[in-house]
């Protein structure tokens, strides 16, 4: 069901650099960091330790696996947009908001420590959060752009209050 979600993010490479599908390097960066993989040296590491089992469950014509730079320059032109789209698309699914008689999102807004500069008068950055606790899934995670305010307009932009 992800991959599906992920092949409707768009793929903005020229159609020359297509040797690698974006929607499996992103599966396959999703299940790298899911097994600990922080860096694209380490996503490398991880598809290259499976590509075999990988290539044969997901039928691929990949003659090798990509090399971390190659995971880096896909991956740095995804729209970052379009791919929260897609994961909060998968989190709904998998949440199966509704099903239940009562789903309770949690909202929270924290400052992220130390995102401060004074001397660049750089302000703290504000993070904004909605998640099913029951089942730990987040739905939204962004930025608050007006430090002046605090959570509520945010959830209000994105539908989550009443």
């Amino acid at each position: 069901m992800l991959l599906k979600i992920l092949q409707t993010v768009p793929d903005k490479r020229r159609s020359q650099a297509h040797q690698y599908d974006l929607p499996h390097v992103l599966l396959f960066s999703v299940l790298a960091i899911a097994s600990g993989a922080d860096s694209y040296r380490k996503i490398d590491d991880f598809i290259a330790e499976h590509f075999e089992k990988l290539k044969k469950y997901f039928k691929l014509k990949w003659k090798k696996p990509p090399a971390y730079t190659s995971i880096r320059i896909i991956i740095a032109g995804v729209n970052s947009k379009e791919l929260e789209k897609a994961f909060r698309k998968y989190s709904q699914k998998i949440a199966k908001l509704g099903s239940r008689k009562y789903n309770f999102i949690s909202l929270d807004g924290k400052t992220l420590r130390g995102s401060f500069d004074n001397f660049e008068n750089k302000k703290a950055i504000q993070i904004f959060s909605a998640f099913l606790e029951k089942k730990k899934i987040i739905l939204a995670h962004e930025e608050i752009e007006n430090c002046k305010t605090n959570e509520i307009p945010r959830a209000q932009k994105l539908g989550l209050s009443t």
